[in-house]
């Protein structure tokens, strides 16, 4: 099935169109690791400054209810930005996310360096991307995921794209996805 225009996949579902990553997918049940950009994903990818100079971000309540159902789940849930924000230290804290990132100029190293300290193979990990700068990490996880909005390439580089925006859902997307999965296999 081909997704709408500009060869993007078909919303929340595996992408289906001949641009997809060429590595199949990892079978969601076996992801054990869940890593997370920050502005485009758990953000709308805006960013406010107070007069002050300050960053304000906004998060959606139900990608943090999501983060937090993966982790209750046994799923380890990473975060990576390339900016520096004590509002994600905020929310990162209070949702009792531990692995957590900033100021990250490569976050394929990140994965490389969480994979190895939580001893998971990187083809257990899912990532949720938006922009150009995330396609090495697309390539080196089993489960390579977009947000709706992202950029082109990246959506033709992922094995899903979610329904939703970043900043709107699109993390609890994911995770009802993955979670779906994980009580498939224990049925």
């Amino acid at each position: 099935m081909k997704g709408p225009a500009q060869g993007r996949p078909a919303q929340g579902r595996p992408a289906q169109t001949p641009r997809n990553t060429a590595r199949r997918p990892t079978p969601l049940a076996k992801i054990e690791l869940v890593l997370l950009d920050v502005d485009g994903v758990l953000t709308d990818g805006r960013l406010f400054f107070s007069a002050r100079g300050e960053a304000q971000k906004a998060f959606h309540v139900r990608d943090g209810h999501g983060i937090k159902l993966l982790m209750k789940s046994g799923v380890a849930v990473a975060v990576a930005s390339g900016r520096r924000s004590p509002a994600v230290t905020a929310r990162m804290r209070e949702l009792g996310v531990r692995h957590l990132v900033q100021g990250c100029a490569d976050k394929l190293e990140t994965l490389r360096d969480l994979a190895e300290r939580l001893g998971v193979d990187p083809l257990a990990c899912a990532c949720l991307v938006d922009d150009t700068p995330d396609l090495p990490l697309m390539t080196a996880v089993g489960f390579a995921a977009a947000v709706a909005d992202a950029h082109p390439l990246v959506l033709s580089a992922a094995h899903w794209v979610s329904a939703q925006p970043g900043g709107a859902g699109a993390v609890r997307e994911l995770a009802d996805l993955l979670l779906r999965a994980r009580a498939a296999r224990t049925v």
